[in-house]
């Protein structure tokens, strides 16, 4: 299984929010209840599922369609 998260784009440095938003998950059945997740709690719970997470990349500024 296979959690895919990037960092969320509205959140400002030193905010005390969490910064990153689960895009996808693969390979299983897993429900998810919130939107935004701190690094700690997504760790805990691809540990506790058996699954790996993967960091997306921001895409470059160039291209990105506006």
């Amino acid at each position: 299984m296979k959690i895919y998260v990037r960092g969320r784009q509205k959140v400002g440095e030193g905010v005390k929010q969490p910064m990153f938003r689960i895009l996808a998950v693969t390979g299983g059945s897993l429900q998810i209840q919130a939107i935004h997740f701190r690094k700690i709690e997504i760790e805990q719970i691809a540990k506790d599922v058996g699954a790996q997470v993967v960091y997306l990349e921001p895409a470059a500024e160039g291209t990105r369609k506006k």
